[in-house]
């Protein structure tokens, strides 16, 4: 629209200079022969054809033309300042836009002089659509090239976000594919490749130092529980094997830490996903809670597994085991009432659900609960580590999952989510 209004001024412009010019030639006309000058000097003016699109009428004081290519004077034109109109000449079929003066002369007289512009206004408009259409096609190239641009970024990321989620899924040995540029991507693959090196010999370095540590602490605690054992066997009154025993409890529990913290540890390194296995995750979940109707009896409980469908899952066996016991375990030691185990899936997901009816967790104590060692219970009314919900959500991460701790109403309910 500026590029039209500064256009259109241009011409208006133009187009008012040739009226004026007119005006003093065809005045110089009146001053030297007085109206007859004038009309001659306006017939002869029409009669060039150098200038096709002038326009003059001359009429007398009551309006009767006397010379010009005009009908009438135009009612919308007053004498003095120039205008812009729209007016049939003569002989023309259609009005014309022109630019137009107005002139009376002192005995009467008017005179009208202006110049056409129809065609100028024409190609003005013209232009404008050439360059809307101009315009479109740029923008369209424009947004052709961004796409273009972004597919191909896209492609060279591609190689890099694979590999990544390849890692993430466990395969540490995965590498992004460098194709020898010298571009920016290429610099990016390196780096990575180079980061992912140095995880791979730390993850490769903690593995070892847990299996050595585990090893180094198992000895001393066997050679302890034997040694505790032998003074069992020599212990010569009650309280001496009362003692002995409530040391070896105190050994079975030690090395039941130390076993579930090097789990923790691995878990959260990612060490394990190796062992992935296709298993039926519903028939798995139904036998934990099998293994845990005498004990639940025990405490006055029920355990109520919800039936499901068999659900193949590829998961560590052993760690999910280990992770349901404990959700399991910890819904005995303080839950109350009946302890409901159920498995649910979607497209992405799996969910093993454990609830109870006893007091629960309130909501701005369940990150503590899932922190090593945190224990809500002050007393020690129940035996552990603080350790077991800890190990859930770390198993949970090691599988692209999460543990959630909610509000049962009354009660708790933990949900433990394992990617599909």
């Amino acid at each position: 629209m500026t590029v039209r209004a500064i256009t259109e001024n241009r011409l208006t412009a133009s187009a008012t200079d040739e009226a004026q010019h007119l005006r003093a030639t065809l005045l110089d006309a009146w001053a030297a022969r007085g109206v007859e000058g004038l009309r001659a000097a306006a017939e002869k003016r029409l009669d060039r054809s150098d200038r096709p699109l002038s326009v003059v009428l001359v009429t007398a004081r009551d309006g009767t033309p006397l010379a010009g290519n005009v009908g009438a004077w135009p009612p919308n034109v007053d004498p003095g300042p120039p205008a812009t109109i729209e007016l049939f000449r003569v002989r023309r079929d259609r009005p014309e836009s022109m630019r137009v003066i107005g002139t009376v002369l002192p005995d009467g007289t008017r005179l009208l002089t202006g110049h056409v512009i129809e065609g100028e206004r024409a190609f003005v408009g013209a232009m404008e659509m050439a360059m809307i259409a101009a315009m479109v096609v740029a923008l369209s190239l424009a947004a052709l090239a961004g796409w273009v641009a972004a597919r191909i970024i896209a492609r060279r990321l591609w190689r890099t976000v694979d590999t990544v989620a390849a890692v993430t899924a466990g395969e540490l040995d995965r590498r992004v594919v460098l194709l020898g540029g010298r571009d920016a991507f290429e610099d990016l693959g390196r780096s990575v490749n180079a980061m992912l090196d140095r995880i791979e010999m730390l993850v490769g370095e903690l593995k070892m130092a847990t299996d050595a540590l585990a090893h180094d602490l198992r000895s001393p605690l066997t050679r302890l529980r034997a040694t505790l054992e032998r003074a069992l066997a020599a212990a010569d009154s009650e309280e001496g094997r009362v003692a002995v025993l409530r040391a070896m409890e105190e050994g079975e529990r030690l090395l039941g830490m130390l076993d579930t913290a090097l789990r923790i540890t691995r878990a959260e390194a990612g060490i394990g996903r190796d062992a992935f296995t296709p298993t039926d995750l519903a028939e798995l979940t139904a036998d934990i809670a099998d293994l845990f109707e005498p004990l639940a009896e025990d405490r006055g409980l029920a355990i109520s597994v919800t039936p499901s469908d068999p659900l193949m899952v590829a998961i560590h066996r052993e760690m999910v085991g280990q992770a349901v016991s404990n959700l399991i375990d910890n819904a005995l030691k303080y839950g109350a009432g009946t302890i409901g185990v159920s498995v649910m899936a979607d497209s992405d997901t799996a969910t093993i659900i454990v609830r109870d009816d006893g007091p629960g967790i309130p909501a701005d104590r369940r990150a503590e609960a899932l922190q090593r060692f945190g224990r809500l219970d002050p007393s020690r009314h129940e035996s552990g580590a603080g350790l077991g919900l800890s190990l859930v959500a770390a198993v949970a991460r090691l599988h692209g999952g999460t543990l959630e701790l909610g509000d049962n109403a009354p009660g708790l309910i933990a949900r433990l989510t394992i990617a599909r």
